[in-house]
């Protein structure tokens, strides 16, 4: 089964509002290293950008947040594969440091990401039982 992002869900509630400082320098991480692509742009009220890629959608915002304390949750299929695209995609991590979290009563094979730009990515298998 090749990877996939099903779910999104950002750590503040929104991940269409992710706060980058320079939104032309962060769009490439998401796109070649990521896999996600630009659906959408706009310059008003902030510079921004809709990103898809498989099932979710996000969104970058150079609105002056500090994307140290932002990022996203995504449910993925494929998790080994997802991490084996990243790293031919250029990811710069060795050892992606899986680990096993509950949530809800489901165990998650996850590990992060930590974007140029500062923001923390979530990525989550759910485990069968």
């Amino acid at each position: 089964m090749p990877p996939h992002l099903d779910k999104v869900f950002g750590y503040k509630g929104n991940a269409l509002q992710l706060p980058v400082p320079d939104l032309a320098s962060a769009i490439p991480f998401y796109e070649q290293v990521l896999g996600f692509h630009v659906q959408a742009r706009s310059h008003e009220p902030f510079p921004s950008a809709v990103l898809v890629r498989d099932r979710v959608t996000i969104g970058l915002v150079e609105n002056g947040g500090d994307p140290t304390q932002d990022g996203c949750a995504f449910h993925v299929q494929a998790i080994d594969a997802l991490f084996a695209e990243f790293k031919t995609n250029g990811l710069q991590m060795d050892d992606p440091g899986f680990g096993v979290e509950q949530r809800n009563g489901v165990a998650w094979r996850v590990f992060f990401v930590v974007a140029p730009d500062g923001l923390c990515f979530w990525f989550g298998e759910a485990q069968s039982s």
